[in-house]
């Protein structure tokens, strides 16, 4: 795609400030501002990188409002976020667009059904009782179990595993390799052996979620593994059993959700957090990357460190724990003081 700037401009409802020579030249794609070139368009969402942008040789930037003293297009807009969005859209690398039909080398058992428009690529296996709902994409090589569900419009890339009995809705991303109703890790002690408990249970994932490359979300003992509507989970990301996640969560990559948790709405794990089984995580609760949550935490809540504190506590703390090394050498001073001292009291004995 290549669009002038003018072009660009009215695609994204922005303002356009520039001369004709400037807002004539063809934009072809996205890219930062220390790495865009003339016919690349860039965007400033921060007040840093403002200075960046007078060396940037970007053929135009998205804006908030106008930057005084930078020469170059300004497309000026009420939400960057948005713009950027639409315009990674519009230069988005043209890919061939999956077909309607199955392909010939994938397995379908007979009794499936598979509605208008759905796409199943190379090597697939559709199991017996599987039904698929309208333009949903099945990549190459993927597999779904006896009685499960997929909504309409929903894409599962390349190798993705869906086991018997899940239900996933509609307008669902599952990239590839994920693993949807594998058996959770539970386990009983009987006679000096570690014995599987059964997973009887399924997997249901609403609309709108998206799952990273990599993960696995567990099926239920009894009842169901439930991932709520709108939540974003990053790649290798792993979802234990009987857990349930609240509507539009974010949980950011290797965190780790241990059996039968409950999340809120609007729950934040930053990369690799760890949560211990059986607790509840509030609406809205955010807790930053590499934190071990041991216990359940209230709405609303900023958490960090191991065991995960209060942000202001666990702030207050990383503050302490990097003066110990100078703290300890004061002691060590202190403590030969003391000892000269002893040792001057006891020559006067």
């Amino acid at each position: 795609m290549k669009l002038t700037v003018e072009q660009l401009a009215k695609r994204l409802d922005a303002e356009l400030t520039g001369n004709a020579d400037q807002t004539g030249r063809q934009i072809v794609a996205v890219s930062p501002v220390e790495a865009a070139g003339e016919s690349e368009v860039t965007f400033v969402t921060d007040e840093k990188y403002k200075t960046s942008l007078s060396q940037s040789n970007a053929g135009a930037v998205i804006v908030s409002s106008r930057i005084e003293g930078i020469d170059k297009p300004q497309l000026i807009v009420k939400n960057i976020n948005i713009a950027l969005i639409e315009a990674l859209g519009i230069f988005a690398p043209n890919l061939k667009a999956a077909t309607g039909g199955i392909d010939p080398t994938a397995k379908v058992a007979d009794n499936a059904k598979i509605s208008k428009g759905v796409s199943v690529g190379a090597n697939a296996v559709i199991d017996d009782g599987v039904e698929i709902g309208q333009n949903s994409i099945i990549g190459s090589g993927c597999k779904i179990g006896e009685n499960s569900t997929l909504g309409e419009r929903s894409r599962l890339d390349s190798n993705v595993v869906v086991y018997h009995n899940c239900c996933i809705g509609n307008n669902v991303i599952i990239q590839a390799n994920s693993t949807i109703g594998s058996t959770g890790f539970g386990y009983s002690f009987i006679d000096g052996a570690h014995r599987l408990i059964p997973h009887n249970g399924g997997v249901i994932i609403e609309d709108f979620v998206e799952i990273g490359a990599n993960c696995c979300v567990d099926r239920a003992k009894f009842g169901n593994t439930i991932i709520g509507a709108g939540t974003k989970i990053d790649n290798l990301v792993q979802i234990a059993h009987n857990v349930v996640i609240g509507k539009c969560c974010l949980i950011v990559g290797q965190a780790g959700v241990a059996g039968s948790c409950k999340l809120g709405d609007g729950v934040v794990l930053g990369g690799q957090v760890g949560l211990a089984d059986n607790i509840e995580i509030g609406d809205g609760t955010m807790i930053a990357a590499s934190s071990g949550v041991m216990s359940s935490v209230p709405a609303g809540q900023k958490m960090a460190w191991t065991p995960a504190i209060k942000k202001e506590d666990a702030m207050r703390t990383v503050g302490l724990v990097l003066r110990l090394p100078k703290m300890a050498q004061h002691l060590k001073q202190l403590s030969k003081r003391i000892d000269k001292l002893e040792a001057a009291e006891d020559d006067k004995k």
